[in-house]
């Protein structure tokens, strides 16, 4: 299968080619050079999207602006390349007869929806995103993009709404994978599966996927995460306790969100496979995927 892959200097971008690229025809492009970018180019330039989109059988998008875009570069701009370049993508695709496309989303746009007050909000697909920065609402402007495509066309198309995935100190990073973290090799295989799932659909389809770590909370957790969540994770998470314990790291006192990816794992056969013991063993590798504990002043031994 010949696949677009936009975004691919990006850390979503490259794993993700990295997972398809033994397996498939896959096609990167960026506007930023690197060893996963076959095409140096902008994604609002029409007429290269024309060009590459020709003979493609499905496309994964993932170039976008971020969070950490926010307050630095203009919103305006961010409308440009996440909306309307994401529309531009839609239409060439269609135009060129690609009917397949998965879309790099975020949890982020749940926004307010994560944040209560008393109790940990407990995030599925189920549940109305209220987004408050520039990037979540361009991101979920995009998502309608891609639903109202899919009424009017041939198109198939899986929206997956990742959680937080980048570089942080270990024990912020090993508990954030039982609640709202994810690794890139995770999202990878959930895009990968997507893919796959799109090619074997029978007709015009539009769904959303949350892709984040496995949690071993439960729903009737929520108020006690919230205020105690060292006992909860004593409970659903013992071996993650004494890690913690062994390294001198403090416990969370409370956690504030659980994102619930149920339906990827039952709809895309995903499985989340890189929980908190990886962040620990990517720690002792001295990996850079990993930042020092002390980065987050939690003692060492």
């Amino acid at each position: 299968m010949r696949i677009l892959l936009t975004g691919t200097a990006g850390r979503i971008g490259r794993a993700i080619h990295v997972r398809l690229s033994s397996f498939h025809d896959v096609v990167g492009l960026d506007k930023s050079p690197a060893s996963t970018v076959d095409v140096v180019g902008d994604i609002t330039d029409t007429a290269l999207l024309r060009r590459l989109c020709a003979g493609a059988d499905a496309i994964i998008h993932t170039a976008a602006l971020h969070a950490p875009h926010v307050g630095i570069v203009p919103d305006s701009e961010f409308e440009r390349i996440n909306v309307h370049a994401t529309e531009s993508l839609i239409n060439t695709a269609l135009a060129c007869g690609v009917g397949r496309i998965v879309f790099t989303s975020t949890t982020a746009l749940y926004g307010s929806a994560s944040r209560l007050q008393g109790k940990a909000a407990w995030i599925d697909e189920t549940t109305e995103a209220q987004p408050i920065s520039i990037y979540h609402n361009t991101k979920l402007a995009a998502e309608g993009l891609f639903h109202a495509a899919c009424k009017g066309t041939n198109l198939q198309a899986s929206i997956i709404r990742m959680s937080r995935c980048f570089p942080e100190p270990a024990p912020l990073m090993a508990w954030y994978r039982l609640s709202r973290g994810v690794d890139a090799r995770d999202v990878a295989e959930a895009h990968a599966l997507a893919v796959g799932l799109a090619v074997e659909a029978d007709s015009n389809t539009c769904e959303t996927y949350i892709v984040s770590g496995k949690t071993p909370f439960l729903r009737e957790d929520c108020e006690e995460l919230w205020h105690d969540a060292a006992s909860v994770l004593r409970r659903r998470a013992p071996n993650l306790v004494q890690d913690f314990m062994r390294r001198g790291w403090e416990l969370p006192t409370s956690i504030d969100r659980v994102y619930d990816s149920a339906k990827a794992q039952h709809d895309l056969g995903w499985k989340p496979r890189y929980g908190y013991d990886n962040v620990l063993k990517l720690l002792e590798e001295g990996l850079s995927e990993v930042l020092p504990a002390r980065r987050f002043g939690t003692k060492t031994p």
